[in-house]
């Protein structure tokens, strides 16, 4: 049991955190909570293997948390939070977080995208050469995306929104990050490009691009490659 990951939670809600910790020890996980920032902060000094944090907290909003945490720590984060606006989660994600989750939740959805991140994190970053996902794989030093072994025909900038999503396999990334990496930081506000150019990938790399298997939406937050 002392080899199990070990998760930290930011909750100041004592009921929320019991339940959540109680949930990940039953699926072997070892959790511990604090209901502070400055608390969060303090225990980074042992580092856990995730990191799962509510966003209103009693002395630091959780995004600048997030950030803070950022600057010296780069496992998993994922958010458990009641916010549910848009804006709002797209600030914590583009803070740092890996996931979002709104409460309430289920226990299976919880361990779902514990699991899923704690995989991510125990593989590592992606390394080049290739990374296979499904039937598509992708060759970096060839610049090359392939489906079944045969090469796609993709134009620039599909290979580059592609890579970049293949970066973070089953990382949420946010529109604002892809338009910034894939166009330019000034190209930001630009969304009807993004939604063209990820209709001409799903186009070329689904067999159903109408119900995708590799290139997820997050709805009104970005998109995901999947990483399974």
């Amino acid at each position: 049991m002392s080899d199990a990951p070990r998760v930290l939670i930011v909750e100041d809600d004592a009921s929320i955190a019991q339940f959540v910790a109680a949930s990940l020890s039953a699926s072997g996980l070892l959790p511990s909570s604090v209901a502070t920032a400055g608390e969060a902060l303090a225990a980074l000094a042992r580092p856990p293997q995730l990191l799962v944090v509510d966003l209103g907290l009693p002395d630091m909003d959780g995004v600048d948390l997030i950030a803070q945490v950022r600057s010296v720590w780069s496992g998993p984060i994922l958010v458990l939070s009641a916010r549910t606006q848009e804006a709002q989660k797209i600030a914590a994600l583009d803070a740092g977080a890996d996931d979002y989750l709104t409460k309430p939740f289920s226990v299976g959805e919880l361990l779902a995208r514990v699991r899923a991140m704690l995989r991510r994190a125990a593989t590592g970053p992606v390394q080049l050469p290739l990374l296979r996902v499904g039937a598509l794989v992708l060759d970096r030093e060839a610049h090359q995306l392939q489906r079944d072994g045969v090469a796609l025909h993709l134009t620039p900038i599909e290979f580059r929104l592609f890579e970049r999503l293949a970066q973070v396999p089953g990382k949420v990334v946010t529109h604002r990050q892809l338009l910034a990496d894939v166009w330019g930081s000034d190209q930001v506000d630009q969304l009807q490009y993004l939604r063209i150019y990820m209709g001409h990938l799903r186009a070329k790399i689904e067999a159903d691009p109408a119900q995708p298997r590799y290139l997820l939406t997050e709805l009104g937050l970005g998109y995901r490659l999947a990483d399974e």
